[in-house]
């Protein structure tokens, strides 16, 4: 049984009737909220008030905290409906919004995060920025119930100060995302130099991972240390992506009895985890310890992506195959009441109550203590619950007990199978069911990759059955693309991560599948895109050019929790080109990494997976043709070859020797590649020329790796 958490008894207010999972947990409040849209704005013109914006996301901690201390108190609702109109945004519906705002600020305070809360004037021009505000005033954080009447006073005696600041704040935004075309050089090797130094140099040997508590997974980074380790052959880069990808796994960041990622590390240690599981986590990481696996051949890799596979087909799939964004970190215990972590956590009597062979073992083994194995974040008291987590690889904990490591591992998977069932009774986090089609493409790139490199097909028809979800269902009228799905609607119009994260996801697809449809549709969307983003300097804006009248158009490469669209686009324009044998998509994308070039050379680390793009630009790699009859095994030997390595600046076609017409369209040099003698024959494609024919597979693997 899944829960939300309980609503307030009230009269609805606005929210009522929304779609969003996080504003329909709002629309009990007493606040008087209302959805974002020119009516609220023209309510706050003719009332001559400004606009308290609050937003977040369901499955967010803090935010669940702010809402039950001030948005569902009596108090703190009158003083803010008296004051301002009152507007949700659901961050994940409306990141175009949230991206404006967080920038806001982090220009105003130097710091972001959820709950964000902004004070702007009707015109959307914003002259107060906080995160997470307390109901009274503690510890040195302004609360609600003081803050409130200091803003009033401010907006009814200092209009004039109020309206500077706000026009100050937006005039430098506007300069930060000014078009940044300059005559600089495009990143280059020194630049991808640069970066790799930065990360070595915050890489935390013990641990893994990079800087201090608190500690994000930051996959992209990972994926761009082993394009370099590839690049340069450094043992030292594939260790620290090895550390760091073994030490999320065994740490409490990772949910070991029913699988998956936690949002982030509170502690250095990957121990203590804030524990909602977010859909793009599962996406990035899955691709991660997909090539971790690849470039090293851990079996703990493989795992850890076939169970991270396991733990979205199971949990966060919509039944017509589309992937849910995710799940809470609070919960409903036993006792009534909301506590973080609680359904993902274990005290140590219940461990006790395992069978007797497994009791002692399930508690040594996951590091359970009587008084708990952790202390509450806020409090520092002990819970009396212990977060699992294995510190060290079962072959390590085998050779300790004294038994195989085949014998441990299955001991090990009878104590996660009680505990799943253990769990099963208890009340579930809340579900945030919402198809985003950013987030999905990501799922879909993750799957299809998996699908290649374990030659498992299974997870290539999950992701078929996301692609063939999302571009019947999220589309507008036009041939656009729509953002969010939920209880039977498409809605909100497509953003840059939504074409550039559906495209990646789709080119991921054909590689996986080499059904043709998928290079076709990601082709159209990249079309669509450039009508749609771009900003007539070489980059891209954010929300569409015919989107809601912000006051400032984002455009950014900088990627955070997730890589940025512009980032992916950057891989997008070069692989299709590379497919295609397109030189003006890769005269498009040498135009991004020149709109971009000053802002990436002067932190490059900030940019993991655009510098991904610039190891691509860089790289010899090239497409793979391969031609000959489908499923014939001499042609599944040459692809399996192009699948199971890690070869991140290599694409393939696949030239179907029977009915090779419809690729000869789409990519013409195809036309002129045969089979040689009968036999599936491999052609590696640089430069627009393409090699002499290769049949024998130890031949391509040679020439792959030279």
């Amino acid at each position: 049984m899944r829960t939300n958490p309980p609503h307030p008894a009230g009269k609805p207010n606005a929210l009522s009737g929304e779609k969003s999972p996080y504003l329909l947990q709002h629309a009990l409040n007493p606040v008087q909220w209302h959805p974002w849209g020119d009516a609220a704005f023209a309510l706050a013109r003719s009332l001559d008030r400004p606009v308290f914006l609050s937003i977040g996301y369901s499955t967010c901690h803090w935010c669940h905290v702010m809402a039950h201390e001030s948005f569902e108190d009596a108090e703190v609702a009158a003083l803010l409906n008296e004051s301002f109109v009152n507007i949700k945004v659901d961050r994940e519906e409306r990141p175009d919004i949230d991206a404006l705002y967080m920038a806001v600020c982090h220009a105003m305070t130097g710091q972001g995060g959820w709950p964000l809360s902004i004070v702007m004037t009707p015109d959307r021009h914003p002259f107060f920025a906080a995160t997470y505000l307390p109901k009274a005033s503690r510890h040195g954080r302004l609360g609600m119930l003081d803050l409130i009447p200091r803003i009033r006073d401010v907006w009814r005696d200092s209009r004039e100060e109020v309206n500077a600041s706000a026009a100050s704040v937006l005039d430098h935004l506007r300069s930060v995302y000014a078009g940044s075309r300059s005559d600089q050089q495009p990143p280059d090797d020194a630049t991808l130099a640069q970066a790799v130094e930065s990360l070595a140099g915050r890489f935390d040997a013990d641990n893994g991972g990079f800087g201090e508590a608190p500690k994000f997974p930051s996959p992209h980074n990972l994926l761009l240390l082993l394009r370099r380790a590839a690049r340069t052959d450094s043992p030292a880069l594939r260790g620290m992506v090895e550390k760091t990808l073994r030490s999320m796994r065994l740490g409490g960041l990772y949910d070991h009895v029913g699988y998956g990622f936690h949002r982030y590390s509170t502690d250095a240690r990957w121990l203590l985890p804030h524990f909602e599981k977010m859909l793009y986590d599962q996406a990035m990481l899955a691709w991660a310890y997909v090539e971790g696996w690849q470039v090293s051949g851990d079996p703990l890799f493989r795992q850890t992506a076939e169970e991270v596979f396991a733990y979205v087909l199971r949990d966060m799939t919509d039944p017509d195959g589309g992937f849910r964004s995710a799940e809470d970190a609070d919960s409903l215990t036993d006792a009534g009441h909301m506590e973080e972590g609680w359904f993902y956590t274990f005290t140590k009597d219940e461990l006790d109550c395992l069978p007797d062979d497994l009791a002692p073992l399930a508690a040594r083994l996951f590091n359970a203590e009587a008084g708990g194995n952790f202390a509450d974040e806020a409090t520092g008291r002990r819970s009396g619950r212990n977060i699992l987590h294995l510190g060290r690889p079962l072959g390590a904990w085998a050779a300790e007990l004294g038994m195989s490591e085949e014998e441990l591992a299955i001991r090990v998977e009878a104590i996660r199978a009680n505990l799943f069932a253990l769990r099963a009774g208890r009340k579930r986090p809340h579900l945030d069911d919402k198809v985003l089609t950013d987030w999905n493409g990501l799922m879909i790139s993750a799957l299809a990759r998996g699908a290649r490199a374990f030659d498992a097909p299974q997870y290539a028809e999950a992701a078929t059955r996301a692609a063939l979800f999302l571009l019947a269902r999220m589309r507008d009228g036009e041939g656009g693309l729509l953002h969010r799905y939920r209880d039977g609607e498409a809605a909100i119009p497509g953003l840059l991560d939504d074409y550039a994260f559906l495209i990646h996801g789709l080119l991921d697809l054909y590689q996986a599948t080499l059904d043709l449809r998928w290079l076709t549709e990601a082709l159209h969307l990249q079309e669509a895109q450039e009508l749609r983003f771009a900003d007539g300097e070489g980059g891209y804006y954010f929300a569409p050019l015919e989107g809601d009248a912000l006051p400032v158009r984002v455009r950014d490469a900088v990627d955070g929790a997730m890589p940025s669209g512009t980032s992916i686009s950057l891989l997008n324009l070069l692989r299709l080109a590379r497919m295609l044998g397109r030189p003006d998509l890769d005269a498009r994308a040498g135009m991004l990494l020149e709109a971009h070039a000053a802002q990436v050379r002067h932190m490059p680390a900030a940019f993991g997976m655009f510098l991904c793009g610039v190891d691509l630009a860089l790289g010899k790699g090239g497409s793979v043709v391969v031609t000959g009859q489908a499923d014939a095994p001499d042609t599944e030997a040459l692809l399996r070859v192009l699948n199971a390595h890690f070869l991140p600046d290599v694409t393939v076609l696949f030239r179907n020797a029977a009915t090779p017409d419809p690729l000869a369209r789409l990519v013409p040099f195809t036309a002129h590649v045969v089979e040689r003698e009968g036999r599936a024959t491999a052609y590696l494609c640089e430069n627009y020329a393409c090699s002499p024919p290769i049949t024998d597979v130890q031949v391509l693997a040679r020439r792959l790796h030279r």
